[in-house]
């Protein structure tokens, strides 16, 4: 049994935004379409058209955002397909879907889902096969309130009020598949479709009120060095030059990648697992790199020449549009991308989100790649049944950090930034309770840790997600293998408090401080 020590402050840093915890839907495989949707007349149990057990799941762990229809499909969606009673069939090439779809998931059916799980929607435009003007209108159908054709096709079609959409993503990848694009030419595309987006106000009693509107820039491809820097400087000191169209936030995406090793997502072995643990550590170092090139890009920005029309105060928000393991056998799956996630794909989402916690103050927004049957999910569909993968069981156990505050962790000398021997660890203040992450990435051993606060608490219990052998699964066949436990480890010791974490494990530990009176 190997030992660490920790020493945590309570004194409180950072808020963490709940957003961190957002998820991403695609056309793409079974993510929608038999995923999520099944139809109101389908045999397997739905509410209004989403699978029971579906719908379920994601409203207990309510994800903060949703992003859709893509990624890639995006490129190619128009949204009036996806409206009404008479929708056109369409085929779905997308990233080796090949596949007919009848649009029977659309606009109205994703805004009905948002509303269920109690998410904010992301819509991503179609830039790439669209028009300026689709944009704009695909705005007019979601937020005008006033009576305007759009408007009222809207109501029409059942929903009276505005959906009040605030997240609208400018392109996707428009680097690769959405264009192939240079920044200089990205840059005055972003600027047409910025400017053309429709405002909304409405009249208040105290005043008019603007719907506030997030215009996101498609970001660099995380996973080429070279090429991201570029990007984000080339990209910021086009948009730069003369006026400044509206940009609200960039989407980064980055996905750990294990497309080169013989192992696949159940059958590896010790150096495997490293290697894929070890790979996930990068993100940190990329969010630092582009959070960089923001400000500095910003900073780029001219002031006004004209005192009382002053330009507001630039600012970007990072996003994470797209993030997580993607496994080479995905390529040969079908579905496509189906992927089965193991207990590996469990801590490398939990280092993921921790890294997240951590850079609060960098990051604000966060999407899951995907949500339902592709990649990283956190379920999995098969006909009538479903599996919830160690992935959702993560998310489930982290919904405690949402909108607390991170906390300084240190060792005898150090702050906590890099592995301690075989554990990360993170904790977040909300109130007088203290949420620890431990995550022991040590294939085979389990792990005492010492942990020490700056003043008197008391453990309200823990739970630990592990399996008896790294490369297990939840299965179709063994849906709960992998869930949850209580850890009651937790021991008061003249040296502070020790808890004991199993191998390849994800745990988090509750501490009320006590009361000073």
């Amino acid at each position: 049994m190997k030992q660490d020590s920790i020493r945590i402050s309570l004194t409180p840093g950072t808020v963490i935004p709940a957003e961190l915890h957002s998820q991403f839907i695609e056309h793409l495989g079974s993510c929608i379409y038999d995923g999520i949707w099944v139809g109101k007349d389908s045999s397997i149990p739905n509410v209004e058209g989403f699978r029971k057990d579906v719908l379920d799941a994601l409203q207990k762990i309510a994800p903060p955002v949703v992003r859709w229809p893509g990624g890639c499909f995006a490129d190619t969606y128009h949204w009036k397909d996806g409206i009404g009673s008479q929708r056109p069939v369409i085929y779905n090439g997308n990233f080796g879907t090949a596949e007919t779809e009848d649009n029977s998931f659309g606009t109205d059916e994703f805004m009905r889902l948002c509303e269920l799980i109690g998410a904010k929607p992301w819509l991503n435009i179609n830039m790439l096969s669209g028009s300026v003007r689709e944009a704009a209108e695909w705005a007019e159908y979601c937020n005008r309130e006033e009576s305007t054709s759009l408007s009222e096709m809207r109501r029409q079609n059942g929903h009276d009020a505005p959906y009040q959409v605030k997240l609208w993503g400018i392109g996707n990848e428009v680097w690769a598949g959405g264009g192939n694009m240079t920044p200089q030419g990205y840059a005055d595309a972003y600027r047409r479709y910025a400017s053309a987006m429709p405002q909304f106000t409405r009249q208040t009693p105290d005043g008019r009120q603007r719907l506030p509107q997030t215009y996101i820039l498609s970001g660099p491809d995380g996973n080429k060095p070279k090429e991201r820097v570029h990007w984000t400087k080339d990209l910021f000191s086009e948009l730069a030059c003369y006026r400044q169209p509206n940009i609200g936030a960039i989407d980064l995406h980055f996905y750990n990648w294990n497309v080169t090793g013989n192992d696949d997502v159940d059958r590896f072995d010790e150096s495997d697992w490293y290697r894929v643990i070890g790979g996930a550590m990068e993100i940190g170092d990329v969010i630092d790199e582009q959070y960089a090139l923001i400000q500095d890009g910003l900073a780029q920005f001219p002031e006004s020449e004209v005192p009382y029309f002053p330009n507001p105060t630039p600012k970007c928000d990072l996003y994470i549009g797209e993030w997580g393991n993607w496994h080479g056998s995905a390529f040969s799956a079908h579905p496509a991308l189906w992927q089965q996630c193991s207990m590996r794909d469990a801590l490398t989402s939990a280092l993921t989100l921790d890294i997240f916690h951590k850079k609060a103050d960098k990051v604000k927004l966060a999407c899951c790649a995907q949500t339902v049957n592709v990649l990283n999910s956190l379920v999995l569909t098969d006909g009538a049944q479903t599996v919830l993968t160690p992935n959702y069981y993560v998310y489930q156990m982290y919904m405690v950090h949402r909108g607390g505050n991170a906390l300084s962790l240190q060792t005898d000398s150090q702050p906590v930034s890099e592995q301690l021997d075989g554990v990360m660890a993170f904790a977040s203040r909300t109130g007088d309770v203290i949420h620890l992450n431990i995550i022991c990435t040590d294939f085979a051993e389990e792990h005492t840790v010492n942990i020490r606060f700056d003043k008197d608490v008391f453990c309200n219990g823990g739970e630990t997600l592990a399996s008896s052998n790294p490369t297990d699964c939840n299965t179709f066949d063994c849906p709960d293998r992998i869930q949850p436990q209580e850890n009651h480890s937790a021991v008061l010791t003249e040296n502070g408090w020790k808890v004991t974490v199993p191998a390849a494990s994800v745990n988090v530990f509750h501490f009320q401080i006590a009361s000073e009176e």
